[in-house]
């Protein structure tokens, strides 16, 4: 063999070393990727096993036990469509750290126009909703004092096949239902029951409100629309449980089809997913549920549902902010040092205390969820602001506030941290909200 075919000879089998070696660190790269989606895969599953979705869920986000700390407490309004019109209207809040989640249904013909004598069908809550959810949301804060920012608008079809999704929904049919409206397509025939609802029959359960022949639920029920809400508030929270219960990888992704359909949102996916494990952990047998208190009334030819203010003050207070109604105004309102949580409206009232919130906490929906408490117990917030970050709450008593004032705000804040400050001509009190205020 001359020299010239020897060193290409040569020259082959150091290509062919090359591409052997070329080839076994391939197939250890891909041995190790191979051993790392196992072992993740293994991770997760003992995850599930051990923890359920929620375990999963908290491990691909990268949570650790502090992460709940540092989510707020939300609010969205649920807007249930069908032909451009809403049956369904309600204000949800929940609360990862405390786990505590309310709905609170809105009839839709709640009055929201300035006068009831002149009402017209235009002057209903519904009637906002045809020009536009942002429309809608407004109105709701300003019925509510709820600083919601969030809408979750979902087509009666998404429902349908939400619950075919998990094969059906159980649930007690509270009576007979019959109707018939060809202008809707609507075809309702349910008789009452524990039983098995696949979409269609969900579809006829929520949107019914009386027979054809002119009969409703019972009164001790709630006659008409207070009816159908109960039912909706009751059947969307068998719907959530039973939704959790039959989670698994197949119905992730046919909610997230679903979605992608029939849900239209102003939800940030980047400002919800950190909420997903802890919804995941809801017991649903803790959610509060109830329904704005008013009265169906005719006026100027139209029926209009008028709230009853203070009621439903009482309410919402209760419902979402935890401060129980009014029903003890005796005693000067402080009980052994401490405040009367039964009557911090009347100390409001009764001092007329001017407070300034400032934000030092870095969470604008802490300062809009001070906002509101104080505002809805009666404390008059003269101004709003930031300030730079600081881990305790304080509470700043610019002019000789009373003790008793002093314990409500106290309690509100939930903060033993009160110092005198300089006097002020156009606030009484300055609230600074630290890290350490929870929501």
């Amino acid at each position: 063999m001359n020299r010239e075919a020897k060193e290409k000879k040569g020259s082959k089998v150091e290509k062919n070393k090359g591409r052997k070696k070329k080839n076994i660190f391939l197939r250890i790269v891909l041995i190790l990727i191979l051993i790392i989606i196992i072992a993740a895969a293994i991770l997760l599953y003992k995850k599930y096993k051990d923890e359920g979705w929620s375990g999963v869920s908290k491990t691909l986000l990268g949570h650790n036990e502090d992460t709940v700390n540092s989510l707020d407490k939300m609010y969205c309004l649920i807007l249930g469509q069908s032909q451009n019109l809403t049956d369904t209207i309600i204000l949800a809040s929940y609360d990862p750290k405390t786990q505590e989640a309310a709905l609170l249904s809105i009839p839709r013909d709640t009055f929201v126009g300035d006068d009831p004598a002149y009402a017209t069908a235009w002057d209903k809550i519904n009637a906002i909703y045809q020009t536009g959810p942002e429309n809608t949301l407004a109105e709701v804060r300003e019925l509510t004092g709820v600083n919601v920012q969030y809408y979750l608008k979902v087509d009666t079809e998404a429902l349908k096949a939400l619950v075919d999704e998990i094969g059906g929904v159980y649930f007690d049919v509270p009576i007979d239902m019959y109707y018939t409206d060809r202008n809707q397509n609507l075809y309702i025939d349910l008789e009452a029951g524990y039983q098995l609802l696949d979409g269609d029959k969900a579809e006829q359960l929520v949107r019914f409100r009386h027979n054809s022949d002119g009969t409703t639920y019972p009164s001790d029920y709630g006659i008409e629309d207070l009816g159908r809400m109960r039912t909706q508030k009751e059947f969307l929270a068998e719907l959530l449980k039973q939704c959790i219960e039959k989670m698994d990888l197949n119905t992730i992704l046919g909610f997230l089809d679903i979605a992608e359909q029939y849900v239209e949102t102003n939800l940030d996916f980047d400002a919800i997913k950190d909420y997903i494990p802890y919804i995941l952990e809801y017991n649903v047998d803790e959610l509060k549920t109830d329904t704005l208190p008013g009265e169906s009334v005719l006026t100027n030819g139209v029926y209009v549902y008028l709230v009853d203010e203070e009621e439903s003050e009482d309410m919402i207070n209760e419902l979402f902010y935890n401060i129980k109604p009014t029903t003890d105004t005796t005693d000067g309102n402080v009980v052994d040092g401490e405040v009367n949580t039964t009557d911090t409206a009347t100390v409001a009232e009764e001092y007329d205390l001017r407070v300034e919130v400032l934000n030092g906490s870095g969470s604008s929906s802490k300062l809009s969820e001070v906002v509101g408490e104080l505002e809805a117990i009666g404390f008059e917030v003269v101004q709003t602001g930031n300030t730079s970050q600081t881990s305790n709450t304080t509470i700043i008593d610019r002019n000789s506030s009373s003790e008793s004032a002093l314990n409500a705000i106290k309690q509100i804040m939930d903060t033993e941290s009160t110092i005198t400050g300089d006097s002020s001509e156009i606030k009484d009190i300055t609230i600074i909200i630290g890290t350490d205020y929870i929501m």
